[in-house]
């Protein structure tokens, strides 16, 4: 008799931790999953807008941050302000406030990928900032790679030398010296 109370206290303790475990996954899953949305669906989403953790990335609008320590206020914009369609595009209004200052390439027409929640006031109150750098280490419009500022370009090939010895190592010296013997 002891043995079968036994047995059945050890598996009312596993169901118990197994349960246990099971449900801090279940909500822990919940609690962290953030969806990621466009600007212009950001509208679209109704009523869950507001109930839900989102990212929403963009184009920080240019002269719109407005920062104080780690707070910090700015625009998104859906197209990037060089771009034909930056004055049709949607703007999203941010509100940051983090624990941290916002990254150093945050700046105005970097790519900000902002994480929180879209509020009533049709602000969005961004709890996580990331930014991309903005296009610096692009060409230049009509430049090569590899030929911009402090890059020289290219040095033709040497002409092959005279002296068969001289060029022993290259390729083409060991066929041309070849094909003279």
């Amino acid at each position: 008799m002891s043995k079968s109370s036994n047995n059945v206290k050890i598996g009312i303790a596993v169901a118990i931790i197994v349960g246990t475990i099971g449900w801090l996954a279940f909500t822990g899953y919940g609690a962290n999953k953030s969806y990621y949305v466009t600007i212009a669906e950001l509208g679209g989403m109704g009523d869950k807008a507001y109930h839900s953790n989102l990212r929403v990335e963009g184009f920080v609008q240019p002269k719109s941050i407005e920062q104080n320590g780690t707070h910090v206020v700015f625009v998104l914009n859906e197209f990037e302000s060089h771009s034909p369609k930056a004055a049709t595009g949607k703007l999203l209004k941010v509100e940051y406030k983090g624990t941290e200052p916002p990254p150093d390439t945050f700046k105005d027409d970097s790519q900000a990928l902002a994480e929180g929640s879209f509020g009533r006031d049709g602000v969005f109150h961004a709890n996580t900032l990331q930014a991309k750098c903005a296009s610096k280490y692009a060409p230049a419009p009509g430049s090569q790679p590899g030929t911009g500022p402090g890059t020289s370009p290219a040095k033709p090939a040497a002409a092959p030398s005279s002296n068969p010895r001289a060029d022993a190592g290259t390729p083409a010296a060991t066929t041309a010296s070849a094909s003279t013997k």
